[in-house]
């Protein structure tokens, strides 16, 4: 059976943040349908967009599925919704558990429910440091820059990150 290297960003700023984290990532490894390869340190983040609202904790994960990008998406909405988020009243607002899929192996997707590599990540200091934990040297298929050298691009305004 082919299999799927894959990283996953987890955040969440209601609640028990760093327990909703994971608890979103143990409730993935118990489906069975995804082996635990890495996982990051846990980051207290400064919100990005909608300001208005308590800081996250977030993290990332990297996987081995032998599930496809729209049916590991299913999952993934599936242990949200399990988690207590609902339809999310204001974009990018408050949330107890958003898991995004960032890279797929080396995959470029675009579908109407899904967009592979996610299509911010490369302006998220709070997605780019957690990967980096994992693997700085994994390559943007699309922009051919390494997780390292997306994250010194970044200028740092409004995106403060620090390790719980």
């Amino acid at each position: 059976m082919q299999t799927h290297n894959v990283l996953i960003s987890a955040g969440s700023n209601i609640g028990d943040k760093s327990g909703n984290c994971k608890k979103g990532i143990s409730a993935l490894i118990r489906t069975e349908r995804a082996v635990l390869l890495g996982e990051s340190k846990l980051y207290k983040t400064e919100p990005v967009d909608y300001t208005d609202q308590d800081w996250f904790v977030n993290c990332a994960i990297k996987i081995s599925t032998p599930l496809e990008p729209l049916e590991l998406l299913t999952e993934i909405k599936r242990i949200e919704f399990e988690a207590g988020r609902k339809k999310d009243a204001v974009r990018f607002g408050p949330r107890v558990l958003d898991l995004d899929i960032i890279f797929f192996d080396d995959q470029v997707v675009e579908s109407d429910n899904l967009i592979i590599p996610h299509p911010r990540m490369h302006q998220r200091r709070f997605v780019l440091m957690p990967i980096c934990d994992i693997d700085p040297d994994i390559m943007h298929p699309v922009l051919k820059k390494s997780i390292r050298a997306l994250l010194a691009e970044l200028d740092g305004s409004g995106q403060k990150v620090s390790e719980l």
